[in-house]
């Protein structure tokens, strides 16, 4: 079957409803109910528990409090490089933005500008720059850190549709990242701004981040934005900037000629929070 074909129910489906639908369940706290989704989950998705600062699965009193489970502090050290993995995840796509466009899979690009919520004056600081598109599927650890220090500068909240965005929806559905509901922070670091966008998706209940909270819900139909130019919000390397609740894809867009990719790095390839991302070029 062609990916087309395998996303066109996801067309019809109620994505909203059941997004509100996901996110109740798992706010819920129903004891022993609330045990067994998550022992079905941890088993389904072979988490490993044994990384979490709380590994005792009867202790969490929501779906959502152990799917944004802090992990040990030793398990992800972090490694001597410029800019890091924010998340644990997959490599979905990453490179150079070429003539504003990103690329997300075969056949398939998008606009930095759609990205961003429309701003072309935002797009245009990453012109000829790089992207990377890092996808979280359900196992993962879904808190975001930061690939590097950076002071927030803007906050924007683009509203949009919540198609999943596992490898085949990215393969099958035009301009997902540029498509699905998205917040999108700006920084400004020693090397000028980049934006750490993170994508919703269906179920994702909400997005949060460490200075506002949960940004979604409530789903606007405009885009919604918080500018921080006069305050120092200022978050190092490796400091925790955000969670999903429920899981998604962070998209980050950096300015031309400041980065060099780790050698290492492969189209699918798994990541983890804290490893070596790109050194900035000399």
């Amino acid at each position: 079957m062609s990916d087309r074909l395998a996303v066109l129910p996801q067309y019809l489906l109620p994505k909203q409803a059941l997004t509100i639908f996901a996110g109740k369940v798992a706010n819920a706290k129903a004891g022993k109910l609330t045990t067994r989704l998550i022992q079905w989950f941890v088993g389904k998705y072979q988490v490993n528990m044994n990384e979490a600062a709380n590994p005792d699965i009867g202790s969490y009193s929501s779906f959502n409090e152990f799917f944004t489970r802090p992990l040990r502090a030793d398990a992800r050290p972090l490694a001597s490089s410029d800019l890091l993995s924010p998340v644990d995840g997959a490599i979905s796509q990453f490179g150079p933005i070429n003539q504003g466009q990103i690329f997300q899979a075969k056949g398939h690009s998008y606009s930095a500008a759609a990205l961003v919520g429309g701003d072309a004056s935002l797009a245009a600081l990453f012109n000829d720059g790089n992207f990377a598109t890092l996808y979280l599927s359900p196992r993962d650890y879904h808190r975001i850190h930061m690939p590097c220090d950076g002071r927030l500068t803007r906050m924007i909240y683009v509203p949009g549709a919540l198609f999943s965005v596992n490898p085949t929806t990215a393969r099958g559905v035009p301009g997902l990242f540029a498509r699905n509901e998205r917040v999108v922070c700006v920084f400004e670091s020693a090397f000028g701004p980049f934006v750490l966008t993170l994508v919703g998706a269906t179920i994702v209940g909400s997005m949060v981040t460490t200075w506002h909270g949960v940004v979604n819900p409530p789903r606007s139909a405009e885009v919604r934005e918080w500018r921080y130019d006069d305050q120092q919000i200022v978050l190092k390397k490796g400091e925790e900037m955000g969670r999903f609740l429920l899981g998604s894809t962070v998209v980050m867009l950096f300015p031309q000629n400041k980065l060099a990719f780790n050698p290492d790095w492969a189209a699918a390839k798994s990541i983890c929070m804290g490893e070596a991302m790109a050194n900035l070029a000399a």
